[in-house]
Order: C-alpha cells, then structure tokens, then sequence
C-alpha cells in the first residue's frame, strides 16, 4: 500500500472520517473554513523530520479573518458589529489641562462614531471612582456629551478601582452578538488602591476570563509602560502610547474601527500533544507547558486580520510514519452569529530516515514567522538594556533596525512604522519615548496579529 500522499506546503484543519487516534492519522485536507469569516490553515516547517532519533519541528497556525469587500472602510450601520464599551478614564490632577480636554473631545467623538445598536458606559477614575454613566444604549447623544464635557480633573490615581469599576458596567450587558471592550486610558503610575505590579496585571487576566477584552492606552511621559503593556497582553487588548493631547481622539478613533469590524472575539487555541511530543515555545508562549495539554489565549480578530500563531515542537525518538504530533481546537465566539464556533485542527507530519527530506530548507513562511516571533524577545532584551544603560542609543538602533526589516518583509506595515518612531526618538536621545513606543511592538509581535 502507498503511504498517504501530503501537500508539501499545507497540512490541515479538521475534517470528516477523522479517527480518535491521537498517535497517527492520515491526511486531509488543506484548509477548512467555520462560518462566514474565519478561516485556518496550518504550514509545516518541514513535510518531514528525522525518525528514531531528536527531531525539532515548526508549525505555523494562520488564523484570518476575511474583509467584507462590502465595507471598504469602518463597518457602519447593521452590517458591522455592535458594541458593548466602558470608557475608563483617568481624571487624576496630572490630566488637568489640554490632556483632558483631549481625552474629553475623544469620548465625545465616540459617542457620534456609536448608534443605538451600541451600548456605552462611562466610567472616571482618580482617588474616587465614578460611574458617570451607566450601560445605555446610544440614541440621544447630546446629554451624553454634554456629562463627558462636565469632567474635571480630581487627585491621585486610582487605576485599579477604575478598572474593577468598569468591568462592572459591562458584564451587565455582555451578550453574544457584541464585541465588549474597555478602553482605559492613564497618564501615571497607580498611586492609591492597589498599586503593585503582580496584582494589577493577574486582574487584567481576570478581565479577559469573563470575556472582557480590555486596550490600555498609556498617555505623556509619567505612566508605567511596562505595566500597561503587561495588562494590556494578559487582558487580550491593544497597547498604545500616545505622547502629544491632540493624538488622543485619533487613537481612540483607531481602537473604535477596530472594534466595530471584529469578526471573532474569545478566541482560544487547545492543543492536545501526542505521546514523544514536547512543546517547546511558540508566538506568545515565554514558558514551555508541563503537560500534554495547553490553552492558549489568543487576540481578538477584525476583519482582514490575521493571527500567526507559531508552535515549535521537539520529538525525542519518533518511529518511521506519519504521525499527528498534536491535535489541536480553535474555539471563538463568531461576532456576525453570536455563536461559540470551533474549528479542529491536525498537526501532521511524515518522520523519516531520509536526510535528503528532514535536512530540507524550511517553508519560508515558517521561518519568517519564528524570525518575528524570537523578535519579540530581541525588543523586550533591547528595552530591558536601555532601561538599565547595558546598550547604547546606537546599539538599539541597529538592533531595532534589523526587527524592523523583518516586519516590512512580513507586510507589518503598522508595527514597522511603530519601530520608526522609536527609532527617531533614539535619534534625538529620547530613550522614555522609544521605549514606550517598543512596549507597543511587543505586545503586537506576542500577539503574534497583523492586517492584510
């Protein structure tokens, strides 16, 4: 009998006549597809790695959420996904001025963005936590305006409270159908409440377990960058430094677009190793798994989005054959059903004595997506270094040129142009700019996420 024939690019994604044998499997198809937008397709590294003997292989995951070809800019009206949205906003003394001013006219221009398919509350934070609005739906804007208009700048810094706070309002109306969302935005370090590091960022996983996905946006020179970008990760969201008031109704423009074309939110890949696999590390994962099994949160997805998940395996001694290494779930809840969607996923790959085939070059689209995945290291080593002096302006800047290059070959158009900003900053000695600027690369690259 002829062994299974395989694409020597693509492997698959579920489908039919499937056994329950986890230890080997035949081929099937190259990709499936689950709803009207959400597509997987899985590349190995190799078609083939080395049999009796240590083998490690890459797989790529891409996850992608097709466009509309109807909605050539921001989704509008019934056709693009309804909001459930806490603006969380700091109005600690440090805002008063043009930063709150600002940060006001944004709230504003996301009342006029929102309709009365949305829900919106509004939450204020400094020593006290108000709710300057509760969940409503949009349909008569001027009054809500007009409270946004009416907020003044208070003390100290209550991050946590306004947080707590926030996601308070939204699980009272999180429904399927909606994408909901916090949005904070802080100037400072928490400076009443609870303040340490390990408790703020393990509640913003909090937030992402009751399907809350949360974006910070850090704004001026004074806020904690690692902290927000740390909490922005582990709550699923975005990371955004913005470092002039007028450039803050704009970022909060670009966070509401986003949000209004998500196509999949909650989204979460299980995988299920065989046995003589080990998961080494991959896109987003700083610590190899114990187990045969892990979860892994993924971003949330918009439409013309694609995620690159990149899972990197070692096999001990594996005999000759084609095996499934791991069996794998992507499960999302679908923003245009409101559903729980899953999408099985098969990891296979042919182990072999023939050096010829496991000593092969590595599918590029692969190896591109490792170069960018050990990337988001190289940043996080190259912030690291300039915070504690070990590396000079000039030495970032060769190293984050060579990130750079890599994202452009990758099409990251957005993360790239993050990267010269960062590199301008560098140029002029302004390290606190360039290194707020990276902290959002690095969220970006963990995400493993980019726009088509």
């Amino acid at each position: 009998m002829q062994p299974p024939q395989f694409d020597p690019n693509k492997t698959m994604i579920g489908g039919p006549g499937q056994g329950p044998d986890l230890q080997r499997t035949q081929a099937v198809n190259v990709s499936a597809t689950v709803g009207p937008s959400i597509t997987a397709t899985v590349f190995p590294g190799r078609t083939a790695t080395m049999a009796n003997g240590p083998a490690r292989e890459q797989f790529l995951i891409e996850i992608e959420a097709r466009r509309d070809p109807g909605l050539p800019g921001i989704a509008s009206g019934s056709q693009r996904t309804p909001l459930n949205l806490c603006l969380v906003l700091d109005r600690s003394g440090s805002m008063e001025g043009p930063p709150l001013e600002y940060a006001k006219q944004a709230c504003q221009y996301v009342v006029d963005l929102l309709g009365p398919n949305d829900i919106l509350s509004i939450v204020t934070f400094e020593e006290v936590v108000n709710v300057l609005m509760p969940p409503q739906r949009v349909s008569v804007k001027d009054p809500i305006k007009a409270g946004i208009a009416a907020i003044t700048a208070g003390n100290t810094t209550d991050l946590y409270g306004g947080i707590a706070q926030g996601l308070n309002q939204v699980v009272q109306s999180n429904e399927p159908g909606r994408a909901t969302r916090l949005v904070i935005l802080s100037d400072g370090d928490p400076t009443t409440g609870i303040k340490d590091f390990a408790s703020l960022t393990a509640f913003a996983g909090e937030v992402k377990a009751k399907g809350v996905t949360a974006t910070f946006l850090g704004f001026g020179p004074d806020y904690n960058e690692e902290l927000l970008a740390t909490m922005a990760r582990k709550a699923g969201g975005n990371y955004a430094y913005i470092p002039r008031p007028e450039l803050i109704p704009e970022v909060f423009r670009l966070e509401v677009d986003k949000m209004m074309s998500a196509a999949a939110t909650n989204l979460t890949l299980n995988l299920d190793m065989a046995r003589w696999v080990n998961l080494r590390g991959g896109t987003g994962i700083t610590t190899p798994p114990t187990g045969d099994k892990l979860s892994i949160p993924l971003a949330d997805l918009e439409q013309g989005a694609v995620i690159q998940q990149l899972l990197d395996f070692e096999f001990p001694n594996h005999p000759l054959g084609h095996y499934r290494v791991a069996a794998a779930t992507l499960q999302f809840d679908d923003a245009s059903t409101g559903k729980v969607q899953t999408i099985p996923i098969d990891l296979v790959i042919e182990f072999t004595a023939d050096a010829s085939r496991y000593s092969a070059p590595v599918d590029p689209r692969v190896a591109n997506a490792a170069e960018l995945s050990f990337a988001s290291r190289a940043v996080e080593k190259t912030i690291m270094g300039m915070k504690s002096g070990q590396i000079t302006s000039q030495m970032a800047i060769a190293e984050l040129q060579k990130t750079q290059a890599m994202m452009l070959k990758d099409g990251r158009v957005q993360d790239a142009q993050e990267v010269t900003m960062a590199l301008r900053a560098l140029s002029t000695g302004d390290m606190d700019t360039a290194q707020k600027t990276l902290m959002g690369t690095m969220v970006n690259l963990d995400q493993g996420k980019k726009t088509t």
